[in-house]
């Protein structure tokens, strides 16, 4: 007979313990935030699927911003395939492999930036892991969420996926100059966009053409002045 057997049933409480789950992360997340206020470091989450184009789509906005200091955290479950891509346009980039976790969370971005020589005043794009699902759970210490998407993927994942289109500041639909190409229906996919989220752009843009992004860096510049 164990010591649980003796006590008589008057003699037990149950004890519920609630915590959110998120809480540390978001602790972490506001006071990465508000270090880089302080800093003026602007900070774009960027999210999407993989293969949308995020990398692509940064290496186009990154040139037409040349009057800024412009750093990239880059997020993989593994390689740096992108790293390497972006470092090899003069672009400063720090490596973060999650080792199969299918999101970057706030602890990890501190880390980072503890590791990271960025001058005050600098532009800061964090590219996620490739996921519709878990990036947009978590904030990470961000000022602004920026989702790619493409046509290749189908006009159907504000549908399937409604959080990252709820939580997008902004949405750049990219691999515009293959719609002739591909089975995607513009007005369905902005319709289940709208139902979400009333107000942030939707910007078509190629990252193979550079259609479309001059309008995205004139949009993130006017945030970043506010």
């Amino acid at each position: 007979m164990n010591a649980t057997e003796n006590l008589d049933q008057k003699d037990l409480k149950e004890i519920q313990v609630k915590q959110n789950i998120y809480d540390e992360n978001d602790r972490q997340a506001k006071q990465t935030a508000d270090q880089l206020h302080h800093r003026n470091i602007y900070a774009f989450n960027v999210m999407g699927a993989p293969g949308a184009g995020k990398t692509s789509s940064l290496i186009q906005i990154i040139q037409r911003w040349p009057d800024r200091a412009i750093y990239v955290i880059e997020g993989d479950i593994e390689s740096d395939i992108d790293t390497r891509t972006l470092q090899s346009l003069k672009i400063p980039t720090y490596q973060i492999n999650t080792n199969g976790a299918c999101h970057l969370d706030a602890p990890t971005i501190s880390a980072s930036l503890v590791k990271m020589i960025i001058p005050d005043g600098s532009l800061l794009f964090i590219e996620n892991i490739g996921n519709l699902v878990c990036p947009a759970e978590f904030n990470i210490g961000e000022h602004q969420k920026m989702l790619v998407c493409s046509v290749s993927e189908g006009s159907d994942k504000p549908y399937k996926y409604p959080l990252i289109f709820e939580r997008a500041d902004c949405i750049l639909l990219n691999k515009w100059d293959l719609r002739p190409y591909v089975d995607f229906d513009y007005n369905f996919f902005t319709k289940g966009i709208r139902a979400l989220n009333p107000k942030s752009p939707i910007f078509p843009v190629s990252s193979k053409t550079g259609e479309g992004f001059d309008a995205v860096v004139q949009w993130l510049s006017q945030r970043i002045q506010k």
